[in-house]
């Protein structure tokens, strides 16, 4: 089966998810600074979770730069993880709406835990298809980041009753370890090639 037309759907999914956040931002009644204020968590919200849809787009896009095939059930991974993505968008408004207080951003913290799951499921199904000995199985061998990640999700929905500072300081975080994509495919698909 071939992987273009689950990389076009997963590109018009992500592009939708990205343009129902923008729309949630409701333009002020009035012409003054001081009318922005009250948006300043909507809008924070708001940039948090572009970057998560733009990391999940850049990495979804890394990784099938390494696959040749796909089945129906890398497929359902991807609708998966898609479903969990498209979620995002509730869960911005909420945090932003509720000035990022603790069961928002607990509820924001879960929805972001089964994304990065499910994103790991879907690597093992490409893996299951294409075999340990393929180049997505020896780049993602040691998935530190996706490891760690999962460990601060699950840190941050627990920690959002103690402190929603600190579990917003664990989503960013995890944010920043993969606003950069796993560089070894890159190396792996030039040596291949």
């Amino acid at each position: 089966m071939n992987k273009n037309r689950l990389e076009a759907f997963s590109d018009g999914v992500l592009a939708i998810i990205i343009t129902i956040m923008i729309l949630e931002i409701k333009v002020p009644n009035s012409n003054s600074f001081e009318s922005l204020k009250p948006l300043i968590p909507v809008f924070l919200s708001y940039v948090l979770s572009f970057a998560y849809v733009g990391i999940y787009w850049n990495n979804h896009h890394h990784i099938f730069q390494a696959v040749k095939q796909v089945n129906g059930k890398v497929l359902w991974g991807n609708l998966f993880l898609l479903f969990w993505l498209s979620l995002i968008p509730f869960a911005t408004s909420w945090i932003g709406s509720q000035h990022f207080s603790a069961v928002p951003m607990s509820c924001y913290g879960f929805i972001l835990f089964m994304c990065g799951l499910s994103y790991t499921i879907l690597v093992k199904k490409i893996i299951k298809l294409e075999g340990k000995n393929s180049l997505l199985a020896k780049v993602t061998q040691k998935d530190y980041k996706g490891r760690i990640s999962l460990v601060f999700y699950l840190l941050g929905i627990s920690l959002a009753f103690v402190s929603v500072w600190i579990s917003g300081l664990l989503y960013f975080a995890v944010a920043l370890f993969w606003i950069v994509p796993n560089m070894r495919i890159e190396k792996e698909i030039i040596k291949y090639n």
